[in-house]
């Protein structure tokens, strides 16, 4: 199962529209979940429209929330999909065996049987989530929240049974020279997932749509392989002045 989680405050203003790119991801079969990030005031109408629409063409669901609950929403919203793409898948197959719509109208031992079946799919199922994070100016004192948000995500990924990885991506690229770069190819580990931090600089335009089909490129060449890359040694550095945002180098 794969899912791109966008992480943004709304309002994409570069490159093709992001609607467009969710549906094209959702035509190859990755869902596109968003969780729109406010703080200290509220979203703009035009921004929590934007992302619920990303959300709706993605097949997937979308949130808007405080920092504070950043990191919930993003393993509640991990969980459901996984829950929702098999129910979906089942369902799919009752139709075709037994002629009923749903879970909900077969016998009670053969529900029950059926519903566990369902539980066990949800840990042992291969799950791909590839995280994409506006850094955009206004994100600054929200990239925190994300980092803990992505972190919390990685842990609950490494407490499933299946096979599990997540792979991060920010926008837009320094400068505006490129759309999206990639922090961290597949992995399930929490090291290299808490050092990324350290290479995204905040600023700069929204190129939402851009950035997706940048990570949609990205699952077709790996599409089929979680093959996590060795680990590499940590740059030592600390945090900056940058209102909790690691730097050291940049991308």
């Amino acid at each position: 199962m794969n899912q791109i989680l966008l992480i943004t405050d709304g309002c994409s203003n570069v490159g093709e529209s992001p609607v467009v790119a969710a549906a094209q991801a959702y035509a190859e079969g990755i869902v596109v979940n968003v969780a729109g990030v406010v703080d200290g005031g509220d979203m703009g109408e035009h921004g929590a429209a934007e992302i619920a629409e990303i959300a709706r063409a993605g097949g997937g669901m979308s949130r808007i929330v405080s920092s504070v609950q950043l990191s919930r929403t993003v393993q509640m919203m991990t969980r459901q999909t996984v829950v929702g793409t098999i129910r979906q898948a089942v369902n799919q197959e009752l139709r075709q065996l037994f002629g009923v719509e749903s879970v909900g109208e077969l016998p009670p031992p053969k529900r029950a049987e059926v519903v566990r079946m369902m539980e066990d799919l949800g840990e042992t199922a291969k799950l791909k989530v590839a995280l994409l994070i506006d850094a955009s100016a206004s994100m600054k004192p929200k990239l925190h929240a994300v980092e803990e948000a992505i972190r919390d995500l990685t842990l609950s990924l490494q407490a499933r049974v299946g096979e599990s990885a997540a792979a991060v991506f920010h926008f837009p690229g320094e400068d505006g020279r490129e759309a999206c770069v990639m922090d961290c190819p597949w992995t399930d580990s929490t090291e290299r997932i808490g050092a990324l931090f350290r290479r995204i600089r905040i600023g700069g335009t929204t190129p939402t749509g851009p950035a997706l089909m940048h990570v949609i490129d990205y699952f077709r060449a790996t599409y089929g392989k979680i093959d996590i890359e060795p680990e590499q040694p940590l740059p030592q550095d600390g945090r900056d002045d940058t209102g909790g945002v690691r730097s050291g180098y940049v991308v």
